[in-house]
């Protein structure tokens, strides 16, 4: 693991044992993609798509290109943008783009990775490009919930470069 990755003030998940999560241990392999998984996930599903995508892209230059890291993280960066395009500029040709591009970074990436589930996701985004209403009302699952933004999550969006 690398040091610049590490935060063990992230608890453990709030249920199961997804990808990422180290029992043994009781800690996340990578505390900070945890911690900013979490807050990517709230602010997505609060409708925050631009602030979502920062917490994804800053966390994502932590990890070297080809990781399974590296490809969740440009991955929901994926999602996040293609949502934007859907919902604040009605360009729909840009969001099935954008998710297409996603599902090719999420190849290979564990179902369950630190939280997500991701195969929600992968067959909201295949469905999405076919119909954009099914983005509507959709939220992402992380922990088997799907939790919405709090002001913590706003918080930790200001102290991103």
């Amino acid at each position: 693991m690398d040091g610049h990755t590490r935060d063990d003030s992230v608890g453990p998940p709030a249920a199961g044992n997804p990808t990422g999560w180290l029992p043994e241990d009781r800690r996340w392999e990578h505390g900070t993609l945890r911690r900013a998984t979490i807050h990517g996930v709230r602010l997505y599903n609060a409708g925050a798509f631009h602030e979502s995508h920062d917490c994804f892209e800053d966390e994502w230059y932590n990890y070297g290109a080809g990781t399974t890291e590296s490809k969740f993280l440009h991955g929901m960066v994926q999602v996040a943008a293609g949502a934007y395009k859907h919902f604040d500029f009605a360009d729909d040709d840009g969001m099935r783009s954008l998710f297409g591009t996603a599902l090719q970074y999420f190849v290979g990436v564990p179902n369950d990775y630190y939280g997500v589930d991701l195969l929600d996701v992968r067959t909201v985004l295949t469905n999405a490009q076919h119909d954009p209403e099914r983005l509507h009302g959709w939220r992402i699952r992380l922990d088997g919930e799907r939790p919405e933004a709090r002001e913590r999550e706003y918080e930790y969006v200001e102290t991103l470069e």
